[in-house]
């Protein structure tokens, strides 16, 4: 069931009194997630700057619809299509905030491209596209929103993550290495701001939504994946996302989470397995000869997200 249909705007919402900006919300996840939240009794910015899916283009149709779909609740709401990739979009997104609403509370880092290859056929374009999208655009919105958070002591940053760069995917070298940068700029941003009560999780989505849609099914395996994924509505990812951007929460930050349709997981985040010791010291022989053989029992695979969620999503 869609949940973001199923419920009128009320006072009541556990995000009442909040405001939120969300970007990349004119469709997929971050629709779902602006809708929730004003449900939920938030005012939102929605931001999109309507591109295609490698970025391209501009259109201010897909924001302005989901503040009319907002209003239609009874929320409110007011359109942002500045480019994440901007170094000044993020303040003026904090302005447009401000100045709606008088107030940030909330920002969900959303917005993002695809621009697929393979490594050895990516060219600068391709990896400075995505990563400026994802891993900039990211920085860009929470650093304006940082100094706003400290000064109120208080405030919540949600960022979308992947099992692209946290496990590994094949052709996503763009995507994937700005993925696992978010995951290392969340729990970095929850480190330096917990002292003023500033919290931040990412979330790890899986969901279909157009950048799931251009992935190739030339094969019965990648066409039964596609299937798989279509299952997974983009409205499943809102709750956790609702919930983490309240004080429900309160006390989680510095987590990455992800969401597969029912799923709820607590991702691992790197840690020491085992190691090994040598008095004298090591030489590149000895590495060789001792400690690699002992370490190799807990090498890692080159998974793919597929082959650690093997299983049908619930």
């Amino acid at each position: 069931m869609d949940n973001t249909k199923s419920a009128p705007t009320g006072a009541e919402g556990i995000l009442r009194g909040k405001v939120a900006v969300v970007t990349g919300a004119g469709g997929g996840i971050g629709r779902d997630i602006a809708l929730a939240m004003a449900r939920e009794g938030a005012r939102v910015v929605v931001n999109d700057i309507g591109a295609a899916l490698n970025g391209e283009g501009r259109d201010a149709g897909p924001a302005q619809a989901v503040v009319d779909e907002i209003k239609a609740l009874g929320g409110q709401a007011a359109a942002n299509t500045d480019s994440v990739a901007d170094p000044v979009a993020g303040r003026r997104m904090v302005e447009c905030a401000l100045d709606a609403f008088g107030r940030l509370d909330i920002v969900v880092n959303n917005a993002g491209i695809l621009r697929d290859g393979f490594f050895h056929k990516m060219g600068d374009d391709q990896w400075d596209a995505v990563i400026k999208v994802h891993l900039y655009g990211s920085y860009h919105v929470s650093r304006a929103a940082a100094n706003h958070f400290k000064e109120q002591e208080s405030g919540c940053f949600v960022h979308m993550t992947s099992t692209s760069g946290l496990i590994g995917e094949i052709g996503q070298a763009n995507y994937a290495a700005a993925k696992m940068g978010i995951a290392a700029l969340s729990k970095s941003i929850a480190l330096d701001m917990s002292k003023f009560n500033v919290r931040s999780n990412c979330i790890a989505p899986f969901a279909f939504s157009r950048m799931i849609a251009s992935m190739p099914t030339d094969t019965p395996e990648q066409q039964a994946r596609v299937d798989r994924l279509k299952e997974m509505t983009p409205a499943k990812i809102a709750p956790l996302a609702v919930c983490l951007a309240s004080d429900l929460a309160a006390d989680t930050t510095g987590q990455i989470f992800a969401v597969r349709n029912n799923e709820i997981f607590l991702m691992s985040q790197p840690r020491p397995v085992r190691s090994v010791h040598r008095g004298e010291g090591w030489t590149p022989q000895s590495v060789a000869d001792h400690a690699l053989p002992a370490l190799r029992a807990q090498y890692h695979s080159l998974d793919r997200s597929s082959d650690v969620f093997r299983w049908n999503p619930i």
